[in-house]
């Protein structure tokens, strides 16, 4: 697997700059910025850190393409919507769709 490559999509994805991946990471510009200009393959730490801005895990990372769930639009903007609420707001938001699932 290419792992720069796929930083890159899932950059691409969300519409993010290296500036927001860093700001999203807590990584420094210049890390993000010489990562993917050098090629050079971030350390496992490093790239669970930016899984983690990212909302995922190292192996949602690296699974393949065939072991993605497909989303409609509609699924897509309500994903990317989630990312920006606060771990309170996501809470408040899960308790409401319990409620309608009870």
């Amino acid at each position: 697997m290419d792992v720069i490559k796929r930083i890159e999509d899932l950059m691409k994805e969300r519409n993010w700059t290296d500036y927001k991946l860093s700001k999203k990471s807590g990584l420094s510009s210049s890390t993000i910025a010489n990562m993917r200009r050098r090629n050079t393959i971030p350390s496992i730490p490093t790239l669970e850190t930016i899984c983690e801005a990212f909302g995922i895990s190292l192996a949602q990372f690296f699974q393949n393409d065939s072991d993605y769930v497909l989303l409609s639009e509609e699924q897509k903007k309500f994903f990317h919507k989630w990312e920006v609420l606060s771990e309170k707001q996501k809470i408040i938001l899960e308790d409401i769709i319990n409620e309608f699932n009870s």
